[in-house]
């Protein structure tokens, strides 16, 4: 998996984890501090963000968190039209159970706590419930992007630099509304975090995931917070401050429930609609027209991505 679940950005387990990551000492205090929306003043006139010649990326995998797997695995497995998908036995080490489906070639995790006091758990009783985790943005040179990031007042709270993948996740407070990763493979059609068999066990009506949708109490001050550490400018659609990689994108809204900050929903391209709602209505999940709520998020089923395709 090699993720983020076991690190805690709630106490002092995350300055640890962040004192390994980056040893800029000038960074530790911009947390949650007023100094850092005049230091992303300060990076965006300095054009670190507009426009992106680093890294294509794209969102490859979302991650959500649910009390009990076994109801949200089934639910999606039938929604999806899956068979089999990959679990991570080594992900029992930081107190979680996991598993991976392959959406075409991009991916959707959910992770359950197992054990008392890991951050998921934490993450379930603060919002009340299953909901949103991470949002994973492949690159294509993490080495540039860690240099690009080291210029900005993000903090990077894990990292892992194998052979076959790279990863850095960022503090969830220099980038908020749901733990942000940037990761890296080898060979980039790749993805480690899902197997080696992914490509025989993808879902039978979608083609994958093309968007995400954070919800905030201050959906522009996020957006540029965002903009800032993926270095990609925002746009609107809609109205809503949108950052577009490649064929799929992050928008930002308001908040629209009484969760708080977190991952509302995401975009799937379908490939079976009809298929799709069957599923929905056999297992009684709800759902407007296309949308339908499974694990504290909504899915919005599409017929075509951000790029028309």
């Amino acid at each position: 998996m090699g993720r983020l679940n076991w690190v805690d950005v709630e106490t002092g387990a995350v300055d640890n984890a962040i004192g390994q990551a980056n040893t800029r000492e000038s960074f530790a205090g911009y947390c949650g501090s007023t100094n850092f929306f005049g230091l992303l003043t300060i990076a965006v006139t300095n054009s670190h963000i507009h426009p992106h010649k680093g890294s294509k990326m794209r969102i490859r995998q979302i991650a959500l968190v649910a009390k009990d797997m076994q109801p949200v695995k089934e639910a999606l497995f039938g929604l999806l039209g899956l068979q089999e998908a990959h679990i991570d036995p080594k992900i029992i080490t930081f107190g979680l159970q996991n598993v991976v489906m392959a959406l075409g070639d991009t991916f959707l995790e959910v992770v359950s706590p197992v054990e008392e006091g890991t951050t998921a758990g934490r993450l379930l009783e603060r919002r009340g419930g299953d909901g949103g985790y991470m949002v994973i943005v492949q690159v294509d040179d993490l080495a540039s992007e860690k240099e690009r990031l080291a210029t900005t007042p993000i903090r990077i709270i894990w990292q892992t630099d194998s052979v076959r993948a790279k990863a850095v996740h960022l503090h969830p407070k220099d980038v908020p509304g749901v733990i942000a990763s940037l990761d890296q493979m080898i060979p980039p059609e790749a993805w480690h975090w899902a197997g080696s068999e992914w490509p025989q066990r993808k879902a039978q009506f979608v083609k994958g995931i093309c968007g995400a949708e954070v919800q905030t109490d201050d959906p522009t001050a996020t957006a540029e917070q965002w903009s800032l550490a993926y270095a990609h400018p925002i746009v609107r659609k809609e109205g809503s401050p949108t950052l577009s990689f490649g064929s799929t994108e992050v928008r930002f809204v308001a908040i629209k429930d009484q969760r708080g900050p977190g991952l509302r929903a995401i975009d799937v391209i379908t490939t079976d609609l009809s298929k799709v709602l069957d599923a929905a209505d056999q297992q009684h999940l709800p759902r407007q027209k296309n949308a339908v709520e499974v694990c504290g998020i909504t899915i919005n089923f599409i017929e075509h991505g951000p790029d028309g395709q």
